[in-house]
């Protein structure tokens, strides 16, 4: 990441949580806290752009999840919701916050959504970004098919650089900015394979139920207008189900909005949280 995407009171700094597994943190900034939280097959680096545009307001986080980039891996089980919830617990007591604006994007976006429901008196707003409401619908059987197609790559012992364009195929808009292929490429190469794994088994297996109903505060449902994998349909959905929520599709933007379309995307956060300071 270069400095240089910052002003000069404002240059990203590095940091580790104290307490297992630790998390590697960029921040910068000073002000309300406002955490950015990856999707599963990325890192803190996919947030440079929004970290830049909004240091200069808040004091602005983006953390790899337990698992992820330079944070340690997550010993033993997963618990999808309690272990990725204290890692949010971290960041916020990293900072000595008491509360956090909440931005996620895909897997990021369930994680905050969970860190809504069970934290509430900690979050001052969420942004859920790309995602959707949990794997209630779907059976045992595509359950299984669902983990085995994401198991498929790697057969063979093949790592995750070798896989890395496989996992990331399908997942962009053909309009997204030049930049956005190779660096999710990248972030697909860097993946942890076991943690990844775990990751999604205890995310396809446990993240269900979750009542989108009981989410309180200013809430805003960002789709990629051209995102495949969750299509702007489901974001609706869920943003009727979200007492006052907003909801907003990126035009030009597939599965990964702020990397896609970076610009729209912090213009769209610009205005939801003005209308929460008006």
């Amino acid at each position: 990441m270069s400095d240089s995407l910052y002003g000069a009171t404002s240059a990203p700094r590095h940091s580790i949580t104290r307490n297992a597994p630790r998390l590697a943190l960029t921040h910068a900034g000073a002000g309300e806290l406002l955490v950015f939280l990856h999707g599963i097959g990325g890192h803190r680096s996919h947030w440079d752009e929004q970290l830049a545009h909004f240091a200069d307001r808040f004091l602005v986080c983006a953390p790899d999840l337990r698992g992820f980039g330079d944070s340690e891996d997550c010993a033993g089980g997963l618990d999808f919701a309690a272990d990725f919830c204290a890692d949010v617990d971290a960041v916020l007591e990293h900072f000595g916050a008491p509360r956090a604006h909440l931005v996620g994007l895909s897997m990021g976006g369930r994680i905050a959504r969970n860190y809504g429901l069970r934290r509430p008196e900690r979050v001052a707003s969420l942004v859920l970004a790309n995602t959707q409401p949990g794997f209630d619908g779907l059976s045992e059987r595509q359950l299984q098919a669902f983990v085995d197609g994401r198991r498929a790559p790697f057969a063979g012992g093949r790592e995750p650089p070798q896989v890395a364009e496989e996992l990331a195929r399908g997942l962009l808009s053909p309009h997204a900015v030049p930049q956005a292929w190779p660096r999710l490429v990248a972030a697909m190469a860097a993946l942890h394979r076991e943690s990844y794994l775990k990751t999604v088994e205890a995310s396809v297996r446990q993240d269900r139920g979750a009542r989108l109903e009981d989410l309180r505060g200013p809430v805003l449902v960002l789709a990629g207008a051209e995102d495949t994998l969750y299509p702007p349909a489901i974001s609706q959905a869920m943003a009727a189900r979200i007492p006052g929520a907003q909801y907003l599709a990126i035009p030009r933007a597939g599965h990964l909005s702020n990397l896609e379309q970076p610009q729209a995307f912090n213009a769209a956060l610009d205005a939801f949280y003005a209308g929460i300071a008006a």
